[in-house]
């Protein structure tokens, strides 16, 4: 089945659930009227639908390195240059800049179709605006004037260069160097799994890339961020090399690439050894971007699944009192507690995604007195965004392939696309353990938990204003939310805090999602006489959310309060017997 954009669950969560129609009272998003997002939606639904989702299936085939360029899929450069001649680059771009000045809750809504139409493909524009983020807040004017048009416009493309071979996760171990030399420098040195590194949709890729300076302090504190361009202003290239392709699980469209910078050119962004900093405000955006690739995956593989469980006819349905069924396999009470899953969790995914995108707008459009409040509050949800919303891709992916039963092993099908194109976005932007470390280690303590308690405060608040089954599981997951914060927050031994630290993410990422969701049945009840078809399938998912996969959260809870005992119960060697 065809993607199609989920036009009125993307507006009802932005307003009713995330309720991101408030920024257009704010004086930098006063452009963002609903007629102007509702415009905008709607021209991004239909270039997903109908230019960039064809181009999914056919993008698994990969991209390919010849003769040293790397050449894309068949369509995909139509697909861009769709994205580029609409403005989409630039969307949350500074309308100084050349971009539209619109917040990033729309961005979100737009990346998330982007995602769901062709994962692979999306990813290029996704790093672009990390790039246009990095040098707005660092660039030099200078620079600024030189790069941010034509990145903005499209015309060229931007990449985050931070890993190396001996250098993951561990960024203070990377070799890189730069070497001054008059106004620029000379970096030498190579990375590897740099996404569009390479391509032929732009005139020139714009690098920023993470090096040393002679004599710079060791490990995280020493690192310097630089602009390399592909190509120099004369169009010579500026010697960086597309050594390899990576050999992936999935995204097989995008390219992953090795990348040797023997003597290239750069500029300095930022100050000296700090740029590790600089590339953080790529990097904070880019995990929300990330967790809404999970999320579009989510919703892509369910619009999949149902297709293919509401055609497919096989063995007998068990008939239910006072209910005529019929034949197809939606009918079976699996198949159907599946499909109800997945849509509650990819709607959980959006609520979340999209309630941090709206923080991190209202950290910038607030009144200067609130701007510290909404700025710890992203901060705070930015991990449980990019979390839980790769995991929940990863789920529902995992759980259409199962809908489709065997079938879903079999390529012809393309569920098992899904699976293979998500499971990196666990990985990317800091793999999920080092979200949940952050929120810990970091995000929790950052203010004493004052975050983390609002957050507590903001579900007590929705049990407060009604009483109901669903409400009943609200209390129940605030119960254990409240209990692992406190044993969280009591913890002054850090190892102790770490080894219950995913657990703890995903209770508050439940929470969170539970309290956004009780927020939309009651926008859909109140609304119910408008299009009563439509709200009831709101009450409906989300009710099955806080009925279904909500208690989750008391489990997590028990084990994040069991601190490091038994994960050290056994030494390396007696694993391994």
């Amino acid at each position: 089945m065809p993607y199609t954009a989920p036009l009125k669950d993307i507006r009802f969560c932005l307003e009713h659930v995330a309720e991101a129609q408030g920024l257009a009272d704010t004086a930098l998003f006063a452009e963002a009227t609903p007629e102007t997002v509702d415009a905008i939606l709607e021209e991004m639904g239909k270039l997903a639908t109908e230019t960039l989702a064809p181009l999914q299936r056919p993008g698994d085939a990969g991209s390919q390195l010849i003769n040293g360029r790397v050449e894309t899929p068949e369509g995909y450069k139509a697909g861009y240059d769709a994205l580029a001649e609409g403005g989409w680059m630039g969307l949350a771009a500074e309308a100084e800049l050349g971009g539209m000045g619109l917040p990033l809750s729309v961005q979100t809504a737009v990346n998330e179709m982007q995602a769901s139409a062709c994962l692979s493909l999306s990813l290029c524009p996704l790093m672009t605006q990390g790039s246009i983020e990095a040098f707005t807040e660092h660039a030099s004017d200078e620079l600024k004037e030189k790069y941010l048009g034509k990145m903005i416009s499209g015309e060229w493309s931007g990449t985050m260069n931070l890993t190396e071979p001996q250098a993951g996760s561990d960024v203070g171990a990377l070799k890189t160097k730069a070497e001054p030399e008059g106004d620029a420098y000379r970096i030498n040195g190579q990375k590897i799994y740099i996404s569009w590194g390479d391509h032929d949709l732009v005139e020139n890729i714009v690098h920023l890339v993470l090096a040393r300076l002679p004599d710079a302090p060791s490990g995280s504190k020493g690192i310097s961020l630089f602009v390399v361009p592909k190509y120099l202003d004369d169009g010579s290239e500026n010697g960086v090399t597309t050594v390899s392709l990576e050999h992936k699980m999935g995204l097989h469209g995008s390219p992953t690439c090795v990348l040797a910078y023997e003597n290239a050119k750069g500029w300095l962004i930022g100050e000296e050894n700090k740029g590790l900093a600089c590339m953080f405000t790529m990097m904070n955006n880019a995990r929300l971007g990330v967790g809404v690739e999970g999320l579009g995956t989510a919703e892509a593989a369910t619009q999949h699944a149902l297709s293919y469980a509401t055609d497919r006819v096989q063995g007998k349905v068990a008939p239910r009192e006072g209910q005529e069924l019929g034949n197809a396999i939606i009918e079976h009470p699996d198949v159907r507690r599946m499909m109800m899953e997945m849509k509650a969790r990819t709607e959980a995914a959006r609520a979340i995604c999209y309630d941090t995108a709206k923080a991190l707008d209202m950290a910038r459009a607030a009144p200067d007195a609130d701007r510290d409040m909404w700025e710890r509050r992203g901060a705070f949800l930015t991990p449980l965004a990019k979390a839980y919303g790769t995991i929940t891709g990863m789920k529902v992916a995992e759980m259409g392939v199962q809908v489709h039963g065997g079938m879903g092993f079999i390529e012809e099908t393309g569920a098992a696309q899904f699976y293979r194109d998500v499971r990196v976005t666990a990985i990317y932007e800091g793999t999920n353990g080092i979200q949940a470390a952050d929120l810990v280690g970091r995000k929790l303590s950052m203010d004493g938990g004052e975050t983390a308690r609002s957050i507590l405060d903001d579900a007590e608040s929705e049990m407060h204003v009604a009483t109901s089954e669903i409400t009943r599981s609200l209390v129940a997951v605030h119960t254990a939310a409240e209990e692992a914060t406190m044993w969280m927050l009591a913890q002054n031994d850090m190892a102790e805090r770490l080894a219950g630290s995913n657990a703890y993410l995903m209770v508050m990422s439940t929470l969170r999602a539970a309290t956004l969701l009780h927020r939309g049945i009651r926008a859909a009840e109140v609304r119910m006489s408008d299009d009563p078809d439509f709200y009831l399938v709101k009450i409906a998912i989300a009710s099955y959310y806080l009925s279904h996969v909500a208690p989750e959260a008391i489990g997590y809870a028990i084990s994040a309060k069991q601190g490091s005992t038994l994960h050290y119960a056994l030494t390396a060697e007696q694993m391994a017997l």
